[in-house]
């Protein structure tokens, strides 16, 4: 019988100590509405990679080429989060091309980014059709901040999610 009452004082003194640190614990002074949405990469062998991830489980959403003619290739991880892939090249090694963070509301999202003294791009459509914008963080990782109309690739990859 006294082990049964040491196990509940251990059970409510562990959801005391969540409810207490909750709180505490939170990021403070975070842009609300924005999370990760993506990751960019360059890869070695586009096909190769595409089809690695394929055997993980991942669908391959949509394909598009960028401003230089590279074809990107997005797949879905889960709901909402996807790979990005480019092919790699001199100039960009293999390895993190950039990430991309989704924001509810993306001229809130720069504005006040903006006012933290962040340097942001002004938005522009992009080629999937997502309002898009970049920043670049001290490490020269760049970010992309986007938002999902309905029209865009994302969006359309995400409502069709099952």
């Amino acid at each position: 019988m006294r082990w049964m009452s040491g196990i509940g004082l251990f059970v409510a003194g562990t959801i005391l100590g969540i409810l207490i640190m909750q709180p505490s614990a939170s990021p403070k002074n975070m842009t609300p509405g924005v999370r990760l949405n993506h990751v960019g990469l360059y890869v070695k062998n586009l096909d190769e990679s595409v089809a690695f991830y394929k055997k993980m489980g991942f669908r391959q959403v949509f394909t598009f080429n960028d401003a230089q003619g590279h074809p990107v290739v997005y797949m879905q991880v889960d709901h909402d989060t996807f790979m990005e892939f480019t092919p790699a090249t001199a100039e960009h090694p293999a390895g993190l091309s950039h990430m991309g963070i989704w924001s509810d509301d993306l001229k809130s999202t720069v504005a006040a980014l903006r006012q933290n003294g962040i340097k942001v791009d002004d938005v522009s459509m992009g080629v999937t059709k997502a309002h898009i914008t970049n920043l670049v963080d001290p490490d020269g990782l760049r970010t992309e901040l986007l938002e999902f109309p309905p029209e865009s690739l994302q969006r359309k990859a995400i409502n069709a999610w099952k």
